[in-house]
């Protein structure tokens, strides 16, 4: 296996352990009635922004994880795994893994340059696999 796709498992499974961190508080904190609804509507009471953060960290590693198996995806079946596409894909699960408290915690503006960081790393890989 390629260190780019042994760190695209290890997002993967990064953004399974994400779930669970947002999913048991909000669980919790909305309560049975609308969590197992079919939610049409807003809950009747928020989460707390604690809560809050992790979903929006949550869907961000989403969205962000689409690049990032692009580039994984493209530089192992194009053979040019190298030690900087190698260092680039560690960098953006490194990112990933500091994100996810930085938001929690509210870290201005800690979390969006750790956000740059993973999203800068999955850009220099793209752009490895065309030179």
């Amino acid at each position: 296996m390629t260190p780019e796709l042994l760190t695209l498992t290890l997002a993967a499974l990064l953004q399974a352990i994400q779930y669970l961190l947002y999913a048991v508080p909000a669980n919790l904190e909305l309560g049975p009635g609308y969590t197992m609804s079919a939610r049409d509507r807003e809950p009747s009471k928020p989460m707390s922004d604690g809560t809050a953060r992790l979903g929006r960290a949550l869907s961000n590693h989403f969205e962000g994880l689409i690049l990032f198996t692009i580039a994984c995806v493209t530089i192992t079946l194009s053979d040019q795994s190298t030690p900087f596409t190698a260092a680039c894909a560690w960098t953006y699960l490194a990112a990933r893994v500091v994100y996810i408290p930085a938001y929690y915690l509210g870290l201005r503006p800690w979390r969006s340059l750790i956000w740059a960081v993973g999203f800068l790393a999955t850009l220099l890989m793209l752009l490895a696999a065309l030179v």
